[in-house]
């Protein structure tokens, strides 16, 4: 009886997402928004309206895996920029509990390792909830079609957190490629690994809520 009992209750959180509620899945169509860019323009993607798309990557920097991925990260800027599918890094994190995510620290990482891409803050985590993100890093490819900006991809940027030459599945170039080519994305979603976002207290009581 316990053990039918503990089934059906792994089967509600499989089902209901556990205690992630709320955010995108492949095929939605996301949100746009108007960030506050370590340079101090704001940042949207609607302010260029020729791209074909974006690399949303929610990241920080004080993660471990988000500092093991900035040479990638600033790797895809240059691969796809040029074709009119940059990248924006949007730091999630509350600097009232981590104190090294704060705009003025996001400023001197952006410095020191010469990001070549937006780095914004989402001050408020209304971004970061509505997307769903959960980690650092968490990627999303979104193609913009027609005004809409579809998201084709949602996860991990490769298979490999520890070793940029040791990947095998490069998952956001895989997506992008695709979508420059007017193909289907092949595989859609993957595990997000790093680090949990640093929720302000607001932001959990809303992710509670659902």
């Amino acid at each position: 009886m316990l053990k039918t009992i503990t089934t059906i209750l792994v089967s509600i959180l499989l089902i209901s997402g556990g205690a992630d509620k709320g955010g995108y899945s492949v095929g939605d169509k996301a949100m746009d928004f108007n960030l506050k860019n370590v340079d101090g323009s704001m940042i949207s993607m609607a302010g260029n309206p020729d791209n074909k798309g974006y690399i949303v990557i929610f990241t920080c920097n004080t993660c471990p895996y988000s500092v093991a991925y900035e040479d990638r990260i600033i790797d895809l800027q240059t691969k796809y920029a040029s074709k009119g599918f940059p990248v924006i890094a949007i730091n999630p994190n509350d600097p009232i509990v981590k104190p090294g995510d704060s705009f003025e620290e996001m400023q001197v990482r952006a410095k020191e390792k010469k990001f070549n891409f937006p780095y914004v803050f989402d001050s408020t985590q209304e971004i970061t909830l509505a997307y769903g993100a959960t980690n650092t890093p968490h990627v999303y490819v979104v193609e913009k079609v027609s005004s809409d900006y579809i998201i084709r991809y949602i996860g991990a940027i490769d298979n490999n957190s520890k070793d940029a030459s040791a990947a095998t599945k490069k998952y956001v170039e895989s997506a992008v490629d695709a979508v420059l080519a007017g193909k289907e994305v092949a595989t859609t979603s993957t595990k997000a690994i790093g680090c949990t976002i640093k929720w302000s207290e607001a932001s959990k009581k809303k992710r509670q809520e659902g």
